[in-house]
């Protein structure tokens, strides 16, 4: 097949000029570099198709600890993440990291039996809730966390969100949202 291709191309190479001839060749590659381009290549943009990883925060303590823990945390701006927020406390606590929400993309929110689509600025998880936020940092920086309840903030009940930026061949588009921001009261 590759000989008669080539012979083909050099009898109209002959007929048609070099510059035509180099028109086809491209015409070709760039036809069967399409058709050969691996499946996780042409994905690549796709933020909900990447792998996710898993990190666990707890919002309180079963003593009554007003803390995040862990109370840093840390995140590479592109990549999928899911964030298990937990409750073991007597109390209801808010996940409250508004401009990180904002330099995030969300894919869902799961609490129970519902999930959720959209931006997300707060969660506020009732004492033994359990919350899944999936979601893409965008925009690196530091970001502050803390509890919105009254007298949590100031009784010590903070923390950072680190976003670091990856090398710029690893960087992924911006995706487009349009939802409206939300405020979701999760329990058991």
């Amino acid at each position: 097949m590759m000989k008669l291709l080539g012979l083909q191309l050099g009898k109209f190479y002959r007929s048609q000029g070099l510059q035509q001839t180099l028109k086809v060749i491209f015409g070709l590659i760039l036809c069967f570099g399409t058709i050969l381009m691996p499946t996780t290549i042409a994905n690549a943009g796709d933020l909900s198709r990447q792998p996710v990883t898993e990190i666990t925060v707890s919002l309180g303590s079963q003593a009554g600890e007003l803390k995040f823990f862990p109370n840093l945390l840390e995140f590479e701006s592109g990549k999928r993440y899911k964030l298990v927020l937990k409750n073991p406390s007597s109390q209801k606590h808010y996940f409250t990291a508004k401009n990180f929400a904002d330099a995030s993309w969300t894919q869902k929110v799961e609490a129970g039996n519902v999930e959720i689509k959209g931006s997300i600025h707060e969660l506020e998880l009732k004492p033994g809730a359990v919350a899944e936020w999936v979601f893409v940092p965008m925009k690196s920086g530091t970001y502050n966390l803390r509890c919105t309840v009254a007298g949590h903030t100031e009784a010590g009940m903070i923390g950072k969100i680190a976003l670091a930026k990856l090398a710029e061949e690893d960087r992924l588009l911006t995706p487009i949202s349009v939802a409206s921001p939300q405020i979701l009261l999760i329990s058991d």
